[in-house]
């Protein structure tokens, strides 16, 4: 029998006795996700299950299950045969954090990463550095109510990093910045205070930042692809082709996922208040509640930024992930609409024919 509680598995959410539910609807926790199909880690061992479609399209409410997501699901057949089929998946356990962004190609809400206890914002000290898109990973990453730490990776490289390492601190704000190499072990005993056995820690970031030679140094043998990087832009070729929780030899729990590039925002709000502290502090401020911080009397906005109080850089960042995630939290409650009535007519479809098999 495998022990969920080494796979992060809340003690609160295992069943405590038995009853008919409990005996037919097995804790277990989202470990990789295929399109419709779903890789779990149960007391059984792995399995697949999918989606039950009554629970998750008919009668609404369910959040549709990430990696590392607590799930309960219904075996197929005898649970300790693997070869009895895919379970099916009837809920969907309360998370503790959640990390998504916004699918441009769609215009909808793409979940990314659940359940995790620190989320590391990973960027390469080479050309790959970007401080406008660490800023977006680290507003996310608050949002989800991880612990966000943000990683240099690549600190072997020749060259004085000094200048790209404290422009992350700049932007850091409160999260924690190691400057690291796996490839040579500098500086990988500060990840220590934040991985332990049962922790489990998402590692986001492009493709090329090392994401996976770093989980790779921290299992101690070769559990990730990885692959170089174009000379030409220092751009990375994607490895990591689905999101994926593995249990290190050091029981630590890991989420990677593909390179991200474009990260969308979506409904980040309470993440901006984190990641741009310098700016919050001067907003509501102002002299009118309705202040669009221009040319209004008593701007507090642009006080600060001719006092030289506020970089106009971190002003223009936080207002252009501002207005996204304002337009995502439109966009989020006209789809909330769609899909309610969505649901009712399915859900209307579903009792009619119900009625007629009767």
């Amino acid at each position: 029998m495998t022990n969920l509680l080494d796979y992060g598995f809340p003690e609160a959410f295992l069943p405590r006795q038995a009853s008919a539910e409990a005996a037919s609807l097995v804790p277990s926790r989202v470990t990789a996700v295929f399109k419709e199909r779903y890789q779990l880690i149960t007391p059984h061992g792995q399995r697949y299950g999918r989606l039950k479609t009554k629970e998750y399209h008919y009668e609404g409410g369910q959040d549709f299950p990430t990696t590392g997501d607590y799930v309960l699901a219904q075996p197929a057949g005898d649970p300790d045969l693997e070869s009895a089929g895919d379970w099916r998946i009837l809920r969907t356990l309360p998370r503790k954090s959640f990390f998504s962004r916004l699918d441009g190609w769609h215009g909808v809400e793409q979940a990314v990463a659940a359940n995790m206890d620190v989320v590391f914002a990973v960027q390469s000290l080479n050309e790959n550095f970007n401080v406008k898109r660490l800023e977006r990973y680290l507003t996310l990453a608050w949002n989800s109510g991880a612990q966000p730490v943000v990683v240099l990776t690549k600190a072997d490289l020749p060259g004085d990093h000094q200048a790209m390492v404290e422009a992350a601190y700049e932007v850091a704000g409160e999260a924690p910045v190691l400057a690291l190499s796996a490839k040579t072990g500098q500086g990988m005993e500060q990840l220590d205070a934040y991985l332990k056995p049962r922790v489990t820690a998402a590692f986001l970031g492009s493709s090329g930042v090392g994401k996976s030679s770093l989980i790779n140094a921290l299992a101690g043998q070769e559990v990730m692809d990885t692959g170089g990087i174009r000379e030409d832009d220092a751009r990375g070729r994607h490895t990591t082709t689905h999101r994926q929780l593995l249990r290190l030899p050091s029981g630590v729990l890991v989420i990677d996922t593909p390179g991200m590039r474009e990260l969308g925002m979506w409904d980040a709000a309470e993440g901006l208040s984190a990641a741009f502290p310098d700016v919050e502090r001067f907003l509501g401020q102002c002299r009118f509640h309705d202040c669009r911080h221009g040319q209004e009397p008593g701007c507090a906005i642009r006080g600060a930024l001719e006092r030289g109080e506020l970089s106009p850089q971190r002003w223009k960042n936080y207002r252009q992930l501002a207005g996204e995630s304002s337009a995502s939290q439109r966009m989020k409650r006209g789809q909330r609409s769609k899909a309610l009535a969505k649901q009712q007519r399915q859900a209307s479809k579903y009792k009619k024919k119900f009625t007629d098999f009767t």
